[in-house]
């Protein structure tokens, strides 16, 4: 019998309590001996690496005990306790999750692409639409890297706060007037990193329903806590946070982590603080163990003193237990050492299980090879090297995906210049192999649904006599204004976005139409502005995170590339969070406000949608057609392009720019000229120079480079003109070498090309201060003039004799 997780320890009898503790202590010694064994399942080889929550266990079960349908956890790679007394991980999915199993009903954290410890629910239907996440308790996908966990965490609270005080919104499937908690979990040494620090100081002001749990075994890593913490202790040296009746601020509970009945009580007073009050709790649980130390990778043998190893022992938390259930008569030793002989059981047998299941696909595998290499080797004049071949795969009782290929790809060496039969079969396994094989490990690292954002049809602006030029910044309020309108989720928030409508006035007077939740100011504090964003979006919302100029994105880079550029692939579309990241660069002034990063964006956040149109009215369209899909992007306007004069569409809010297809701007024969964003005016600017020397260049917009010119028009372009020159104010070999192999490579136009294929990029320094500066630091007119014309030259030495 299960006891009601819902109950408090006030709404219970004796007899029901008891069976609650008995139940926790069957939870907690199931998870302890899962520990135990898929430690041992590394260190035999049958599992990679291993992260466990062994010395845990209790906090975790009080904090399942105050976890409501419709919560959220954003916690870290220890919490399998939490995540069984939840009932969403079982002993056998626990080893699925060791082994890496590939299927998805069999491993439903991440079909294997995951280590184990990295927990997550599914938040979504097959066709990509939300499941009812007020009926289930929620955990969003975890990552590795430390406290990266907990810029999410503050959107996923923050969530809560719009949704209970924000009008107009369908909460259906989302939440239940704002009252539900995003539960938290950090080890104590990861406490020291800067995410935390800037997620505790947000979620103060901001004071959203969230409960920070602090796992304190007192080592991080190999490292002790005074190396780690001020005062070795977390909760002390963040008092100055604690609320008073006259400033807002946290709630700071201390509780002892094999304290039982202690844990209890602190996690119902920090449920109903966080859910009713919303304000935030940070729960220190300290006197915690870690019997297995970090990980499989080392033994904490070796930097554990003999008495700190004692203490550990004695202190464990689940032996603490066992012995309190003894002292208070809930059960006898007896009765214990039967509940504990059946669990260790069970875990063998679903160890045994997991490892049969996981191996007998590729045991089918095997067989099937083998008989094919035997019918190979039978005719071939290479059958012996294919026999050796053969026999290694037999030798290999325990296969996996990766013998497989190998092999059979090996043998497939062995047939050059033969054309029969067997070898036809051989070719048609290794493809379908392949085929069925390769989504296991890459699918879902963008949105594969009908209603993806390069799905969404382009609509183009149009304009009559009435139609007037305006200042760019006009173009982006005007669409804001309607997209606010148009879509009550919709929400905007960062430095200098709210009162005075972002640094460029593209958002002037909405803050006052729409209310200060809705377009919203932050602090300067940019990896928790893009961590609120994936919160939100995690529940629902449509949040557009401003960060201010292109530069400071590299302040929340790993948090947009760890976190939410990952979601989708390591979740294998469970989870989404379609974030939009409004940003501003290209071509101002210094070293740190006209930076282009373009290289490392588009390589660190593949499965993001790299936006960079040349004008405001193009970045409105994208902004409109990301929102009649559910993916994430940042979009990159031009940041010298607010006060342009532009005409205004008439169909502004209708106006949607495509995702992944490049615009011809200007035709031409004797050059393809690929550029973007604020360069790209540049070039216009030269083609209209280079007719008077009889040059004539095709300009083309790259408009999006993740994904890039699916229609394959700079191809088209360059069978034309025989020639391609990129403009990027990027780095030399950013990304100018990325479009050069998408155009070449992926594209083909190497074929077709009667000279080298060039770039003209930026200097490989930061951009210096002053007009002078952006001049001799990036590319300028006259250095696109006289490229092109170099590359004439060549061509036609007489027609266009040397410049210099």
């Amino acid at each position: 019998m299960k006891v009601n997780l819902q109950q408090s320890s006030n709404d219970i009898s004796f007899d029901d309590f008891k069976v609650q503790i008995l139940n926790d202590y069957e939870i907690a010694t199931l998870s302890r001996e899962c520990s135990l064994l898929g430690r041992r399942e590394v260190l035999t080889g049958k599992a990679k690496f291993g992260i466990f929550g062994d010395g845990k266990e209790l906090p975790q079960l009080a904090m399942a005990r105050s976890f409501k349908n419709g919560d959220f956890r954003s916690g870290y790679y220890r919490d399998q306790t939490f995540m069984m007394a939840l009932g969403h991980l079982t002993p056998k999915e626990f080893f699925h999750g060791l082994y890496a199993t590939t299927d998805l009903a069999k491993e439903p954290m991440s079909a294997g692409r995951q280590m184990g410890g990295h927990f997550a629910t599914s938040s979504l239907h097959k066709d990509g639409s939300w499941k009812d996440l007020t009926a289930q308790k929620n955990s969003s996908a975890d990552i590795s890297p430390t406290a990266g966990q907990m810029p999410r965490l503050l959107g996923l609270a923050q969530a809560s706060k719009i949704y209970r005080n924000v009008k107009g919104i369908d909460t259906t499937n989302f939440s239940n007037n704002g009252n539900e908690v995003a539960w938290g979990t950090i080890g104590n040494a990861s406490t020291s990193e800067g995410h935390f620090f800037e997620t505790i100081n947000a979620a103060g002001v901001l004071q959203v329903p969230m409960v920070i749990s602090v796992w304190d075994d007192n080592y991080g890593i190999s490292v002790h806590a005074r190396h780690q913490t001020t005062k070795e202790d977390i909760s002390e040296i963040l008092k100055g946070f604690q609320r008073t009746e006259k400033d807002k601020g946290y709630e700071i509970l201390k509780v002892n982590g094999w304290d039982y009945t202690a844990l209890i009580h602190a996690y119902e007073n920090a449920a109903d603080i966080a859910r009713e009050e919303h304000v935030p709790v940070l729960i220190h649980v300290v006197e915690l163990t870690q019997p297995q130390g970090h990980s499989t990778s080392g033994s904490h043998e070796r930097y554990k003193s003999e008495d700190r190893l004692a203490w550990e022992r004695e202190n464990d938390c689940n032996k603490r237990f066992r012995e309190w259930i003894l002292e208070i008569g809930i059960a006898t030793d007896e009765e214990l050492k039967l509940v504990e002989k059946d669990i260790k059981k069970q875990v063998r047998n679903a160890k045994k299980e997991a490892w049969n299941e996981f191996l007998e696909p590729h045991k089918e595998a095997k067989k099937t090879l083998i008989e094919l290499f035997e019918k190979i080797s039978a005719s071939s004049p290479n059958k012996a090297f294919i026999a050796k071949i053969k026999n290694d795969l037999i030798a290999i009782d325990e296969p996996i995906k990766k013998d497989l290929a190998s092999k059979a790809r090996k043998v497939l060496r062995y047939l050059l210049g033969e054309n029969n039969e067997a070898k036809a079969e051989l070719t048609e396994w290794i493809d379908q192999f392949y085929k069925e094989m390769q989504p296991k490990f890459s699918s879902h690292l963008y949105s594969d649904l009908p209603n993806k954002a390069t799905n969404v049809k382009e609509v183009k602006p149009c304009y009559d006599e009435t139609s007037e030029k305006v200042d760019g910044r006009v173009v982006l309020k005007e669409n804001f204004d309607a997209i606010f309108s148009k879509y009550p989720e919709a929400l905007i928030f960062g430095e200098d976005t709210g009162a005075i409508g972002d640094v460029n006035q593209g958002l002037e007077g909405l803050q006052a139409k729409y209310g200060e939740l809705r377009i919203a100011d932050t602090g300067i504090r940019e990896a928790t502005i893009v961590g609120q964003g994936i919160g939100l979006a995690l529940r629902g919302l449509r949040p557009i995170a401003e960060i201010q100029y292109l530069d400071y994105v590299l302040y929340g880079l790993q948090t947009l590339s760890d976190d939410l550029a990952t979601l989708l692939y390591r979740t294998v579309g469970q989870q989404k969070a379609p974030l939009i990241i409004r940003t501003r660069g290209h071509r101002l002034e210094g070293i740190w406000h006209s930076g282009s990063q373009m290289g490392g964006i588009i390589h660190l956040l593949r499965g993001m949608y790299i936006l960079v149109p040349r004008n405001m009215v193009k970045a409105a369209g994208f902004y409109n057609t990301l929102l009649q899909s559910d993916e994430p992007a940042i979009v990159i306007e031009c940041l010298n392009g607010y006060r342009l004069k532009e005409e205004l569409p008439t169909n502004l809010s209708d106006v949607c720019t495509p995702i992944g297809l490049v615009e011809t701007i200007k035709t031409g024969n004797d050059l393809t000229v690929l550029s973007y964003g604020s360069t790209l005016r540049i070039v216009i600017q030269v083609a209209e120079e280079l007719r008077e020397v009889g040059i004539d260049i095709e300009v083309i917009d790259a408009q999006s480079l993740l994904p890039f010119d699916l229609d394959h028009d700079v191809l088209k372009s360059v069978k034309k003109t025989n020639r391609l020159l990129i403009v990027d104010e990027d780095v030399p070999g950013g990304c100018s070498a990325y479009l050069l192999q998408e155009i070449l490579e992926k594209q083909g136009a190497y074929k077709f090309l009667d000279s080298a294929p060039q770039t003209l990029t930026a200097n490989s320094h930061r951009p210096s201060y002053s007009t002078d500066g952006d001049y001799f630091s990036k590319p300028n007119a006259e250095d696109i003039f006289e490229k092109i014309y170099g590359i004439m030259h060549e061509v036609n030495p007489s027609d266009y004799p040397k410049l210099k």
